[in-house]
């Protein structure tokens, strides 16, 4: 079994998310007492959220690829990044180490490609739905269309990650704000929903709507432990 290096703590709650997705799914392979081979440094949130909100998205990806370097060092064989806005840098990690970067929007198109799924909507940051990085990524090597919500459904999701979710609370009225959201990604013609936030699975999971959720932490915690117990 290969070592996952992880790099987390944005934030520390879908992280754990993570390391339970990464043992649940090695358990179930191997069964037994087997327990995922996990390598992580993880980072301080305030410090990268101020790098993202001040737009200094060098110098955020400077602290995780020397993140990544001690992950590697600590003995990873693959590394996972934590979280899908932080995907902006992962240029500058993948560059930084020798050991292949699992990218959590290629594991997701993976599976909206199984599965069919042409046309997706996007829950995510503000800098996820916003940006480049994550749409053309999907758009250009999957050739998956990308829907993102309405500026003011944006500008809620964006504050619910960060004031509630990424600080552990979890409120009824914001998942009502949130299927409202999905319903009307679906009215524009969305096959399928990606939680394009790792915290967000926290909030609203498959059961409370009809509409198909592709959650990017368990699809990517997967993926990893595909890698992980592969044959060399």
């Amino acid at each position: 079994m290969k070592t996952i290096g992880l790099l987390g703590g944005m934030s520390w709650e879908s992280t754990e998310s993570y390391y339970r997705a990464l043992n649940e799914g090695v358990k179930e392979a191997l069964d037994g007492l087997h327990s995922a081979r996990v390598a992580m440094v993880s980072v301080d949130f305030a410090e990268i959220e101020a790098l993202q909100r001040e737009d200094r998205w060098d110098e955020a990806g400077e602290r995780l690829a020397e993140a990544a370097r001690r992950v590697q060092a600590a003995g990873a064989d693959l590394l996972l990044i934590a979280t899908n806005t932080m995907h902006r840098v992962a240029p500058q990690v993948e560059a930084a180490i020798d050991i292949p970067l699992l990218h959590i929007a290629d594991a997701t198109a993976e599976r909206l490609r199984e599965d069919g799924m042409r046309r997706v909507g996007l829950l995510g940051t503000r800098f996820t739905m916003e940006q480049a990085f994550y749409k053309t990524r999907l758009t250009e090597g999957f050739g998956i269309e990308v829907l993102v919500p309405e500026p003011d459904e944006r500008e809620v999701v964006h504050r619910v990650i960060y004031e509630e979710l990424c600080q552990g609370r979890i409120e009824a009225a914001s998942r009502t704000e949130f299927l409202a959201i999905i319903d009307a990604l679906q009215e524009r013609g969305a096959e399928a929903v990606i939680l394009g936030c790792t915290e967000i699975a926290l909030l609203v999971e498959q059961a409370d709507t009809p509409v198909p959720l592709y959650d990017t932490t368990a699809l990517h915690a997967a993926a990893a432990v595909a890698a992980a117990l592969a044959e060399a």
